[in-house]
C-alpha cells in the first residue's frame, strides 16, 4: 500500500522529470545557434563605450555587425588604433589608417541668438524642438539644452552661455553627440585642425543679422582672405576643406562676425587620461 500511494507515484514523477531533461539537453544542443568565435574576440578589442555612435546599440551589436561584414571599423572612433589592427587581423581584413577626429559644435549663438518664445517644459533638446523647431530665432542654432551633454559617455560636452561646447582635450569622437542633436549640427573635424566654423545658418546675411549676432553673414571674406584656397562658400556657409587647410588661422582673423573658432593646440590621448585622472 504504501509502495502504490507514495514510492511508485514519486518513481514516475522522477522518470518523467529525467526523460524531459534528457529531451530538453538534447534538443538543445540540436537547435542550438552557432555562433561566430570572432564576435567575441572583436568586441573584446573595441572601446567598451556602447555610445551608439556607430549607429549600433553597443559594442556587441557592432562587432556582430563587423564579423558580417555589414558595417566597417571607421565608424568606431573611440577604439584606439592599436586595437583597430587586431581587429582587421582578427577578421582577416587590412587595417585601415585613419586621421583622429574630434567632434565640434558648428553654433555660437547661445545667449547670443533670439529667441521665439519662452519655452516651458520637459528639459531637452528633443522636446523643444518639436514647438516650432525650438525657441530660437535661428532656425539652425543650438538650443542649449544639453541632451548632447547628457549622451556624452566622456564628460566632454558642456553648455556655456546658451551653446553646446565640447571640451577636445576630452573627446574620443564617439558620434553620441552627433546622433543626439535634433539640429545636426554637431560634425567631426581633424584632430589637428586648428579651426572650424562656428555657425550652420544657411540663411541670408539679413536674416541672420536680424536673429543672432554670431552667426555667419554669408560675407565670404574669409574664402577671400584663405592664400591656401581651403574655404568654400557653400550655401551661404563657409565650408574648410582641411586637406588645403595650412592652419594660419588667418580666416578667423578676418571675419567680420568671430564665427570662425581657433581651436587650442590638440592634446594627445595620454594627456586626455591624465587629465581626466
Amino acid at each position: 500500500m504504501f509502495f502504490t500511494q507514495y514510492v511508485l507515484p514519486s518513481l514516475v514523477v522522477a522518470g518523467i522529470a529525467g526523460v524531459l531533461a534528457f529531451l530538453l539537453a538534447f534538443l538543445g544542443k540540436f537547435f542550438a545557434v552557432k555562433t561566430d568565435e570572432r564576435i567575441d574576440k572583436v568586441s573584446e578589442r573595441l572601446a567598451g563605450a556602447n555610445c551608439g555612435g556607430c549607429g549600433y546599440a553597443g559594442c556587441k551589436a557592432f562587432a556582430e555587425a563587423l564579423v558580417k561584414g555589414e558595417t566597417d571599423l571607421g565608424k568606431c572612433n573611440p577604439t584606439s588604433g592599436e586595437d583597430k589592427k587586431e581587429i582587421a587581423r582578427i577578421l582577416g581584413v587590412e587595417a585601415q589608417e585613419s586621421e583622429p577626429t574630434v567632434a565640434v559644435v558648428h553654433c555660437k549663438g547661445g545667449d547670443d541668438c533670439n529667441t521665439k518664445y519662452r519655452y516651458k517644459g520637459y528639459y531637452s533638446c528633443e522636446s523643444e524642438e518639436l514647438f516650432a523647431g525650438g525657441n530660437k530665432a535661428c532656425p539652425y542654432g543650438c538650443l542649449g539644452l544639453g541632451s548632447c551633454s547628457a549622451a556624452c559617455p566622456y564628460n566632454a560636452v558642456e553648455v556655456k552661455d546658451g551653446v553646446s561646447v565640447i571640451r577636445t582635450e576630452k573627446c574620443r569622437s564617439c558620434g553620441a553627440c552627433i546622433t543626439k542633436c535634433p539640429k545636426k549640427i554637431i560634425g567631426r573635424i581633424p584632430a589637428s585642425a586648428t579651426v572650424y566654423i562656428g555657425c550652420s545658418s544657411a540663411c541670408k546675411g539679413k536674416e541672420v543679422m536680424g536673429a543672432c549676432k554670431k552667426g555667419c553673414i554669408a560675407c565670404g571674406k574669409c574664402a577671400r582672405t584663405c592664400k591656401a584656397g581651403a574655404i568654400e562658400m557653400i550655401n551661404n556657409i563657409p565650408v574648410i576643406d582641411y586637406s588645403k587647410c595650412i592652419g594660419c588661422n588667418e580666416c578667423a582673423a578676418a571675419c567680420p562676425r568671430k564665427c570662425i573658432v581657433v581651436r587650442k593646440a590638440p592634446v594627445s590621448l595620454t594627456e586626455n587620461e591624465t587629465a581626466d585622472a
